[in-house]
């Protein structure tokens, strides 16, 4: 958890189909229903086959996505840098990440369920907290990096860190506690909870507080765990809220996530 916080703090700043031709939709606040824009995809070809096809969608059709994995993520460069690509390459030839990349395509090829679950709980963040805007959310292969990014009213899901509790390569370099957190249902929340936290970030002035920090975490969570619809997060911090709002019936998401504190 400990770490999960570190990374929140540092973080805050469409399907694709087989010809790999398709634009992301517009991702306003119509009534269009949320879905994984598969950027994946267009990087899984380009990182096992050097497809110069896949590359130009990488760069043209998403650009944001590509510059954040390759700056932000993989922090191997500037995205404009002349041998950029060479390295963007080379980088996944690395025997344990073509397996990575094989495992997520097998493990998602199908997306429908999670599609499913960012609509309904997307929709039910935006009646909950009326002024947040619906993202675009896509996937990734960050190279076991950072799960979730988020920026530029986008949501980057990297998949190969939801490859399941056991899978063999997490046993080796990831604990309990974080392993039952990298599974395909972790997905969704995880969107939800990175995404808020980037509307409403842990106050400035309160770094030093860490109750104040685990507190407000403990808010969002409880907002994630309702907005989903089932206990995903478990902690002490989400039951004070939980104990807080059921004697402040009246009290609203936004209002909650502003407290200071909890009187």
């Amino acid at each position: 958890m400990r770490n999960i916080l570190v990374f929140l703090l540092v973080m805050m700043v469409t399907c694709i189909g087989c010809e790999l031709h398709l634009k992301p939709n517009d991702t306003g606040d119509g009534d269009k229903d949320l879905s994984l824009h598969r950027y994946d995809r267009i990087q899984s070809l380009y990182l096992t086959t050097g497809d110069f096809t896949a590359l130009q969608q990488m760069n043209l059709v998403y650009p944001m996505q590509t510059r954040t994995l390759i700056e932000d993520v993989l922090k191997l460069g500037r995205v404009n840098d002349p041998d950029i690509n060479n390295k963007f390459l080379n980088f996944y030839q690395d025997t344990v990440l073509q397996a990575l990349i094989n495992e997520v395509e097998q493990q998602y090829a199908n997306v429908d369920d999670i599609n499913r679950d960012l609509s309904r709980s997307f929709r039910n963040l935006k009646e909950s907290l009326p002024k947040i805007k619906l993202p675009m959310v896509y996937s990734q292969i960050g190279a076991l990096d950072q799960s979730i990014v988020v920026g530029n009213n986008a949501v980057g899901v990297s998949l190969d860190k939801y490859l399941g509790s056991d899978y063999p390569l997490y046993l080796k370099y990831y604990p309990e506690s974080q392993r039952r957190l990298m599974t395909r249902d972790m997905i969704v929340p995880d969107c939800l909870l990175f995404y808020i936290l980037s509307y409403y970030p842990i106050p400035s002035d309160s770094v030093s507080s860490q109750l104040t920090c685990d507190l407000h975490i403990g808010k969002i969570q409880w907002i994630v765990n309702k907005v989903v619809g089932r206990k995903v997060f478990r902690t002490k911090y989400v039951d004070m809220v939980n104990k807080y709002v059921k004697h402040h019936k009246d009290i609203s998401a936004d209002r909650l996530l502003l407290l200071a504190r909890l009187p």
